[in-house]
């Protein structure tokens, strides 16, 4: 059988036969010079996250790095008070700091129209428009959430509940959290994060403002102070247990202690997996007495805020970060790996069928919460970290039965305010 000869052996052969065919006395043409290595840009992003999360922002960066010739993102630690990188990622507990201080950033629309990238604003959730104004975007929503009510079919079940009947009222929920604890229940919910959810999202669903256009604090209105007192009687029956002012309330519902939780959507990556956990996702339940009925309610997360003063060349290799993040596959890893919100309508068509079913529930579940009027008014409280703090000690005096609703918010904005007066940067991102 004939030897077939490989494409790179042949051409060997020619090349070969070429040059026993030349007249010996012609001079062999120069080798021509190699092509020079593109140029590389190199490009920093700080940030402040903990060792695990650091780690997860590292498998993106290198991701992106991969993909690229030319452009190499290096993750560095945020220096306290230091000059912005030319990536930045802020936290629910540090964006008050940047949008306080926006002549150290380049807004982003302003950054997409230098660089001529299309993003248009009209794509995105209202809410996930971080610091923005007319549609303009001051920087790129990543990572992003919202809370809804999780809850343990499995011990609905035993308890004589309707697995597929969430409670969908506040009232509904006393009523289901007395018959589990009837059932022997020890306990029935938890809530994390209890200034996001219980000031600024029960806020947001009831209709009612957390503070007024002149960034005047004033979360102890009627409703507010109606569901705090709710809660401490619930505590006081033991339908309701606290384990702390982060994220430490989803470990107990994780480990089967809890039959409702009330959490940040992007939990749902964690507690899909709990062994004795059959997980049912439902909205944030609101108060059926507000007026004007539910309305919506909040996303939060990390953001990216491009940092002022930099060359083109270096914007020009933000911006190719920037298309990478929005790219479909790229929000489908952030949807499928952390459970966060995809940013853009588009994003979220894309990746629907490729989703299992329970996380096409969350995301259907999570996006349906935050339909409605958008936020009014960009402030979270729990955002301003010394005003949270403030109000997290505030509401554990309420759960200590050493202090009434009432006195225990009014206290918090008297203090929350002080604060604000006191440091003018902070007071300025409240009314931004």
């Amino acid at each position: 059988m004939q030897q077939k000869i490989q494409p790179v052996a042949l051409a060997l052969l020619l090349a070969c036969s070429g040059m026993a065919l030349a007249a010996p006395n012609k001079k062999a043409a120069a080798p021509k010079a190699e092509a020079k290595a593109p140029a590389v840009t190199e490009i920093e992003f700080s940030h402040q996250l903990n060792k695990t999360n650091a780690e997860r922002l590292a498998a993106l960066v290198d991701r992106f790095n991969s993909q690229q010739k030319d452009v190499q993102i290096k993750l560095v630690r945020a220096e306290a008070n230091g000059k912005p990188t030319q990536l930045n990622l802020a936290t629910t507990d540090t964006v008050a700091n940047f949008i306080a201080n926006p002549s150290a950033f380049k807004p982003l629309y302003q950054l997409l129209k230098e660089t001529r990238e299309k993003l248009p604003a009209s794509d995105f959730s209202a809410d996930l428009l971080v610091g923005a104004s007319k549609n303009k975007l001051a920087a790129l929503p990543v990572a992003f959430s919202t809370p809804v009510l999780f809850y343990n079919k499995r011990m609905f079940r035993q308890a004589g509940l309707n697995p597929d009947q969430p409670p969908r009222t506040w009232h509904e929920m006393q009523e289901v959290a007395g018959t589990l604890s009837d059932k022997g229940v020890a306990c029935p919910y938890t809530s994390s994060w209890p200034v996001w959810v219980h000031i600024d999202n029960v806020s947001s669903v009831s209709g009612v403002p957390v503070a007024d256009k002149k960034g005047e604090l004033g979360f102890n209105g009627l409703m507010q102070v109606k569901h705090v007192a709710m809660l401490a009687t619930w505590y006081k029956a033991r339908y309701f247990h606290t384990f702390g002012r982060g994220n430490e309330a989803d470990q107990h519902f994780h480990d089967g202690e809890c039959a409702m939780l009330t959490s940040d959507s992007w939990a749902h990556s964690y507690l899909r997996e709990a062994p004795g956990v059959e997980l049912g996702v439902a909205p944030l339940p609101y108060h059926d007495d507000a007026y004007g009925g539910p309305r919506n309610t909040l996303a939060a997360g990390a953001s990216i805020w491009v940092g002022g003063g930099f060359k083109p060349q270096e914007y020009k290799a933000v911006a190719k970060f920037v298309r990478f993040v929005l790219a479909p596959d790229t929000q489908m890893d952030l949807a499928r790996v952390g459970g966060f919100l995809p940013l853009t309508d588009s994003a979220r068509k894309a990746i629907k069928s490729k989703l299992l079913k329970d996380e096409e529930q969350v995301l259907d579940v999570a996006y349906a919460s935050l339909k409605g009027k958008g936020a009014e008014q960009p402030l979270r409280v729990s955002t301003l970290e010394p005003v949270r703090i403030i109000v997290d000690e505030e509401l554990e005096q309420v759960w200590a039965d050493k202090k009434p609703a009432k006195a225990a918010l009014d206290t918090a904005v008297s203090r929350g305010n002080a604060v604000l007066s006191a440091k003018p940067a902070l007071k300025k991102a409240v009314s931004f």
